[in-house]
């Protein structure tokens, strides 16, 4: 494949206006995250447990749309699933920046689960507008693409909330992110299917078979150790007396997730998400090893150019395995799984750093994922000699082979 790919990405016009699309929803969203934060622990004058119930509730919002909001894309098209959307989060953001405590936690629970699925549509519309042979690339510049919004988003949010009353700060961001889901509305792009596999409804057990479900696995372990990563980096810098550099190394780490990404596209052979898991896990229990804040960076770095290529895996082989007409459900279950693995991640990671150091943190995650990938790569082993038995169903529902 080579760096050649990106090239032929960057000519194809509906992979630049859906990436451009994307920014417009996704940075605007991580800013508002940062924003809803604020607004509870300052505004409000309520505690950061508080606010973490805000979180929480907006997690579970969340977890609940994603495979909803899938099925309406599949059945129904773009259009009339986002419609109902943008009539909901503008009528919630107007409002809910404005109330007090309860009532925001309300109103933040009803605009999770009318949230626009706009990682599934625009995975979807990059899968399909693409050949075979640069759905990866692809994939792995959406995931470069998050990063860099990633970056840019909170920045943004904590600029906003600086200026501007967290109120208005929280109604704009919150609206600049559904203006983003109006123009994706307008442009309506396609998602890769046709009108008689739309028309034709698969239950979740037609389809959820025990790759997929390896599968979705795997994004829960991923997004606990990336979550292990990121509080534990937090725990090793103030344990070594450098609290300060935390978002320094927290963002090389970022930047080597977003090389990582790049390189992983690139390649001719892209390996499954089991292998890449199980490099994930190794590299993460690596850093442990660090005696000091250079080791500590340079270890976390490299363990970063694991982090993006795992989740983009992850969404690659899901893509393979399951139908096309339910693929954005499946990328729905998808999303839930990520939001599952930073819920459980979080409480579980945050134990071993109290009981066992900020190393505990990174032990237990990168065990975990060790674990749950030898098992993946033991489903598909399985997997891939089934459907050599059954070579007429190969084109269609395989996952990658490393």
């Amino acid at each position: 494949m080579g760096l050649a790919t990106y090239a032929d990405l960057a000519r194809n016009p509906v992979v630049r206006r859906i990436l451009v699309l994307a920014m417009l929803i996704r940075i605007p969203l991580w800013a508002a995250g940062v924003v809803l934060t604020l607004h509870v622990v300052t505004h409000l004058d309520r505690s950061y447990t508080e606010a973490g119930v805000v979180e929480m509730v907006l997690a579970g919002a969340l977890a609940v749309s994603g495979p909803w909001r899938g099925r309406r894309l599949d059945r129904i098209g773009l259009r009339r699933t986002v419609t109902p959307s943008l009539v909901v989060l503008s009528v919630t953001w107007s409002i809910a920046p404005w109330v007090d405590y309860w009532p925001l936690v309300a109103f933040v629970g009803l605009a999770g689960l009318f949230v626009v699925p706009s990682f599934s549509i625009v995975r979807q519309v990059l899968l399909a507008a693409v050949p075979l042979e640069q759905r990866t690339a692809a994939l792995s510049v959406d995931s470069v693409a998050v990063e860099l919004s990633f970056m840019i988003g909170p920045v943004l949010g904590v600029l906003a909330a600086t200026y501007l009353p967290t109120p208005i700060a929280l109604t704009i961001c919150q609206l600049t992110a559904v203006l983003g889901a109006l123009v994706l509305w307008v442009a309506d792009p396609p998602l890769g299917r046709d009108h008689a596999d739309v028309t034709e409804k698969q239950r979740v057990r037609d389809w959820l078979s025990p790759a997929v479900v390896m599968v979705l696995a795997l994004c829960v372990a991923a997004t606990v150790i990336l979550t292990g990563e990121d509080l534990g980096a937090v725990a090793a810098m103030r344990a070594m007396g450098h609290t300060t550099s935390i978002g320094w190394v927290l963002a090389l780490w970022g930047l080597g997730s977003a090389v990582g990404g790049i390189v992983y596209g690139a390649l001719r052979r892209h390996p499954p998400a089991s292998v890449l898991l199980v490099l994930l896990g190794s590299s993460t229990l690596a850093v442990t090893v660090a005696d000091g804040r250079t080791a500590f960076t340079v270890l976390l770095f490299l363990s970063g150019l694991f982090c993006a290529p795992t989740i983009t895996a992850t969404i690659d082989d899901l893509s393979r395995a399951v139908p096309a007409n339910v693929r954005g459900e499946a990328m729905g279950w998808h999303g839930s799984a990520l939001t599952l693995g930073g819920a459980v991640g979080a409480p579980v990671v945050g134990w071993a750093i109290d009981h066992g150091g900020w190393d505990g943190g990174f032990e237990l995650a990168g065990a975990l994922g060790l674990t749950i990938a030898l098992l993946g790569l033991a489903v598909q082993g399985i997997h891939r000699r089934n459907l050599a038995a059954r070579p007429d169903e190969a084109g269609t529902t395989a996952v990658p082979a490393a």
